[in-house]
């Protein structure tokens, strides 16, 4: 088993709906702002990833993360935790996991029992089911869940970033966004402990390396396709990402890459491995695949406020809507309800007087 990881001025604001979006709109070069948190019929939260292009990979790591290259991602939702060991047990499947806990993520788990989760919960949700339990197909199409491709994965890792780790480059924090070899004491720990990354997903560099549908190959990136990519037709190890409680520094970056073959046995499973889940958007429409062509813009509703330096120079009545203080509660609101990194900032024309 190969795993590797050891002063304000006259501007206008505009709120943009968080990903109301549909498949058919532009195709953003770098998604950003904190995307929404649905909660799934069984009580599970998920993030709202938003579509868009990322450069996967990276030329100063192994040599199966290069080349760097360019990929486009379809918007999806992920499971905003690692999967924990009490919502494995509500399908009445045997929790193999060595480090108990039911808020631990579950480990020892081989790719196709994660597989069976993801259909397990297809199932709980009325949603159908990815994978064929025969040849272990994933069908993208259906709207239940699966493991995350590569793609999506570090997509999903990276959440808008090209550093090393989602929160920069010094390792040095990682202790504040992560269980590795350097302060986990040699086992799991319940999720969402840590720091998330900026999409508001836990986890995601350390204490359990997760599941990939991909098939893994060194030499992949060479010929990846840029929409969409899935990994190889075939293989005889599966991709693992993240790192593990064991991990060493270098082995949780964004890029890095890991594989495992998977075998049907769990005696033989790892406790540093498991799993969270994906499914597509629900308002998804299938993309033609290697297309890089832009679909005609979607103009989504706005609401917003318009200053002017007026109005900070105390040029205004006291009772004046627009007065200094109440623009500035305003700015204040938004930042405690997190929405202030989903305004778009544009130019207005002078104002006058």
């Amino acid at each position: 088993m190969d795993i590797r990881f050891t002063k304000l001025t006259g501007i206008i604001f505009c709120l943009l709906p968080v990903l109301s979006v549909p498949s058919g709109c532009r195709r953003s070069e770098n998604a950003t702002g904190t995307p929404q948190v649905v909660k799934t019929k069984t009580g599970i939260e998920m993030v709202v990833i938003p579509g868009g292009f990322f450069e996967m990979g990276s030329s100063r790591g192994a040599s199966d993360e290069s080349p760097v290259h360019k990929v486009w991602v379809d918007s999806f939702w992920m499971d905003r935790f690692e999967v924990v060991q009490e919502q494995f047990r509500k399908y009445q499947i045997s929790d193999p996991s060595h480090f108990k806990n039911p808020k631990n993520p579950l480990e020892q788990m081989n790719w196709t029992d994660a597989a069976i989760y993801c259909n397990e919960r297809s199932l709980a949700e009325g949603l159908q089911p990815c994978y064929d339990e025969e040849t272990w197909e994933c069908d993208f199409q259906a709207n239940g869940y699966r493991l995350p491709t590569e793609a999506e994965w570090e997509y999903a890792c990276r959440a808008g970033t090209k550093t090393k780790y989602s929160f920069g480059n010094d390792p040095r924090k990682l202790k504040a966004y992560a269980w590795f070899a350097s302060n986990s004491s040699k086992r799991t720990k319940p999720v969402g402990q840590k720091k998330p990354n900026p999409w508001g997903l836990y986890d995601m560099h350390g204490n359990v390396a997760e599941w990939c549908n991909d098939f893994y190959s060194k030499n992949y990136y060479e010929n990846s396709p840029q929409n969409n990519p899935r990994g190889p037709a075939k293989g005889k190890e599966r991709v693992l990402r993240g790192g593990a409680w064991n991990s060493t520094e270098d082995n949780l970056r964004s890029s890095s890459r890991s594989s495992d073959p998977s075998i049907d046995d769990t005696c033989l499973a790892s406790d540093a491995i498991g799993f969270r889940c994906v499914r597509k958007a629900p308002n998804n429409k299938p993309q033609e695949k290697n297309t890089m062509e832009e679909n005609k813009p979607h103009n989504p509703s706005k609401t917003g406020f318009v200053y002017d330096d007026i109005y900070l120079e105390h040029k205004t009545t006291p009772d004046h809507p627009e007065r200094p203080q109440r623009l500035v509660a305003i700015v204040d609101r938004l930042k405690q309800n997190g929405l202030y990194p989903k305004l778009l900032k544009l130019t207005p024309s002078p104002a006058t007087l």
